[in-house]
C-alpha cells in the first residue's frame, strides 16, 4: 500500500504533462534511463542503437505519448522531415496503393508526407518541382511513372541536391528506387493465355509515356514468339491506363473482323473496362473472351468475374522505395534499387478458348 499513492501521482504527472503538451525529450531520457542524444537518435532512426535501448526508449515514448516538434527537429538535424510524392497517372487504384506504402514508411520514420499532381508533359513541370522543393524545404522526393522518366527534371534535381527514388523507372539503372520484371511478367502471362489454347491474343497498352507501357508491349511480343504465335499490329490498340481507354479499345477490337479470343491490358483498370465492353456487346467472359490485366490492384477484386492479372505488390513498393529514400537522405549513396518479385494471379476471367476459335 505504502507504493500506491506515488504510482498514482506519477501516472497522473504523465497525463497532466501528455494533455498539455510539455512533454519533453528531457522526460523521455529519464524514463529510458538513457542521454537525450540517444533518444534522439532513437526517435531518427539512426543506426548504432542496441535492440534494448531503443526497446527502452520506444516504450518510454509511448508510455509519456512523446511527439516530437516538427521545428526542433528540423532545427537539430537541419531537415525538414518533409518528402513530397510526384504523380500524374490516371489509375486512381495504383496511386493510392503506391500512397499508402510511402505513407507507411514515412510514419514508422516520424516523416510527413506531401503530394503533388503534376502534369508530365507541362513546360513549366521543372520550374513548379523546384518551386516545391525550395518552398517547401523537401528533403527528398519520390517519382511515379511517368514522372520517374522525366530526364530533364531529373538533372534539375540532380544539379538540386535533391534525393529522389524512382518507381518503375524506364531506366533501371537509377540509383535509387524499385523495380518489377515487367517484361518477364508479361511473357509469363502470354504462356498461360497460349496453354488455355489462345491464339488470336490482343494487348490494350499503356500511355506511350510510361515506361511501363514499353515493357508490357515487349513482353507480350516475346511472349507470343515463345509461344510460336505471329505477332499481328491490329491487335494492339493504344490506351491511357484508364478505365474509360480500355473500353473504347475493346470495342474498337470486337469491330475486327476476327476478333481476339484473349485481350491482355496493360493494367486492371483497363482490363475492367475491357469487360463491360464485352459484356455490353452480349458476350461473356471468359466464354467468348478472355480477359487479363496487371498491377493486381484492388478492382481486380471487385469486379465480376474477378480479374487474372499480375501482381506487383503496389503498396509494397511504395514502402520500400520511401525507405531507400529516406536512406539516402540520412547518409548519400546508402540507398539503392530493390528488385520487387511479381506473381500471376489466376482467376476466373480467363478460361480455355472457345471451340468457336
Amino acid at each position: 500500500m505504502g507504493d500506491t499513492k506515488p504510482a498514482a501521482d506519477e501516472a497522473a504527472s504523465e497525463q497532466v504533462r501528455a494533455k498539455a503538451g510539455r512533454v519533453r525529450i528531457e522526460d523521455v531520457a529519464e524514463a529510458a534511463g538513457v542521454s537525450m542524444k540517444t533518444v534522439s537518435r532513437v526517435l531518427n532512426n539512426e543506426p548504432n542503437v542496441s535492440p534494448r535501448t531503443r526497446g527502452l526508449v520506444e516504450a518510454a515514448v509511448e508510455k509519456l505519448r512523446y511527439r516530437p516538434l516538427p521545428s526542433a527537429r528540423v532545427l537539430a538535424g537541419r531537415r525538414s522531415y518533409l518528402v513530397a510524392m510526384l504523380f500524374d497517372n490516371p489509375s486512381n487504384n495504383y496511386l493510392m496503393e503506391i500512397e499508402l506504402g510511402v505513407l507507411d514508411a514515412c510514419q514508422a520514420q516520424h516523416y510527413n508526407l506531401m503530394l503533388a499532381p503534376l502534369v508530365y508533359n507541362a513546360d513549366d513541370i521543372i520550374d513548379k518541382v523546384e518551386a516545391l522543393v525550395v518552398q517547401a524545404q523537401l528533403d527528398g522526393v519520390i517519382l511515379t511513372p511517368p514522372i520517374t522518366d522525366d530526364v530533364a527534371l531529373l538533372r534539375r534535381l540532380e544539379e538540386l541536391g535533391i534525393p529522389y527514388a524512382s518507381i518503375s523507372a524506364k531506366e533501371q539503372n537509377r540509383h535509387v528506387g524499385v523495380v518489377v520484371d515487367e517484361h518477364g511478367a508479361v511473357c509469363s502471362m502470354m504462356a498461360h493465355l497460349a496453354s488455355l489454347g489462345h491464339r488470336r491474343i490482343a494487348h490494350v497498352r499503356g500511355h506511350a509515356a510510361h515506361g511501363a507501357s514499353a515493357w508490357r508491349l515487349a513482353g507480350y511480343r516475346e511472349g507470343l514468339r515463345r509461344a510460336g504465335l505471329r505477332y499481328d499490329a491490329r491487335l494492339v490498340v493504344d490506351g491511357e491506363f484508364s478505365y474509360e481507354s480500355g473500353y473504347a479499345a475493346t470495342n474498337a477490337l470486337l469491330d475486327l473482323d476476327d476478333r481476339p479470343t484473349a485481350i491482355f491490358a496493360a493494367n486492371d483498370d483497363m482490363a475492367a473496362g475491357a469487360i463491360c465492353a464485352i459484356c455490353e456487346r452480349g458476350l461473356s467472359v471468359p466464354g467468348d473472351i478472355s480477359v487479363c490485366g496487371f498491377d493486381d490492384t484492388p478492382i481486380a477484386h471487385q469486379i465480376y468475374p474477378a480479374l487474372t492479372t499480375v501482381r506487383q505488390p503496389t503498396r509494397e513498393m511504395g514502402r520500400l522505395a520511401a525507405t531507400e529514400l529516406l536512406k539516402e537522405v540520412r547518409e548519400l549513396g546508402s540507398g539503392g534499387i530493390v528488385d520487387v518479385p511479381y506473381a500471376l494471379q489466376l482467376r476466373r476471367s480467363t478460361g480455355p478458348v472457345s471451340s468457336v476459335d
